[in-house]
């Protein structure tokens, strides 16, 4: 049954406007989030809300000023960067592995762990870096943070090693080629938009992530994530300067996504399409 123009043209404006609604949804909070950052404190709670206001930057003054938000931002790269490269280092061979001899419960109980609440994590880490006195260091959240970003890893590259065709590692086996030569001169190179696709997903999801820094940080470690925690009070909550705070906070990974998104974009779509 073939569809006539007509229809062909009102499914067109069916899909339109159900992007239109999809992108309004998704735009929505993130616009009001920076509108309001412009705002002073009582205006952004106002009611009915204040649609039409003189902006201000008296939030953001405030933010520079009362709050070392550069340490908070390097420590936040730190950890990070740091957690990104851990998971993928780990991650990669990993999914590897678990492609070259099909036993998937290695991958899963991966999954099972990233899919846990944080809680249940968070006293063990806790005790266990007490212990050792890491309590407040780098490595303690850059260590929790890759039981975040490793699973990510694992699955999103999982299917692009999937997809190389078997020939070609048992070409390179015949030639006298190890599994780890294999690994290292014919998967990765094949398997590069899936590391950059994982690496992008791995660094918002770890930048995002609030639960082990708030209580693994300290003063000097504190994330940005963690410190917007400050704005937040058992009387009253500056809402002008954590929206600011999470304005900026934002940016880093939206910008990222930005100048990514094509390869982002191509590589979901090479991974999800079975050779």
């Amino acid at each position: 049954m073939t569809s006539t123009p007509s229809a062909d043209r009102w499914i067109g404006y069916l899909n339109t406007v159900l992007l239109m609604v999809a992108g309004i949804i998704v735009v929505a909070p993130t616009l009001w989030m920076v509108l309001s950052s412009f705002k002073f404190s009582h205006e952004v709670t106002a009611y009915p809300p204040t649609l039409f206001f003189t902006p201000t930057l008296t939030n953001y003054v405030s933010l520079w000023e009362r709050t070392p938000f550069i340490q908070y931002g390097i420590n936040s790269a730190v950890v990070t960067s740091a957690s990104t490269a851990l998971g993928i280092l780990l991650g990669t061979p990993a999914a590897f592995v678990v492609s070259w001899t099909r036993i998937t419960w290695p991958a899963i109980v991966t999954l099972l762990a990233r899919m846990a609440p944080g809680t249940l994590f968070l006293l063990p880490w806790y005790l266990m870096f007490r212990q050792i006195d890491m309590i407040g260091s780098y490595w303690a959240l850059i260590l929790t943070h890759a039981v975040i970003t490793m699973p990510i890893v694992i699955w999103v590259l999982l299917p692009f090693f999937d997809n190389i065709p078997r020939s070609i590692f048992e070409a390179a086996q015949v030639d006298g080629c190890s599994p780890i030569r294999v690994f290292y001169r014919i998967a990765l190179p094949l398997v590069s938009a899936g590391l950059s696709v994982s690496s992008i997903l791995a660094f918002v999801f770890s930048w995002n992530y609030f639960l082990f820094a708030l209580v693994l940080s300290n003063s000097d470690t504190k994330t940005l994530i963690a410190a917007s925690f400050n704005f937040i009070g058992e009387g009253s909550t500056n809402w002008g300067a954590l929206m600011a705070a999470a304005t900026l906070i934002a940016l880093p990974p939206l910008v990222l996504a930005i100048i990514v998104q094509r390869w982002l974009v191509s590589g979901l779509t090479l991974g999800a399409v079975k050779g």
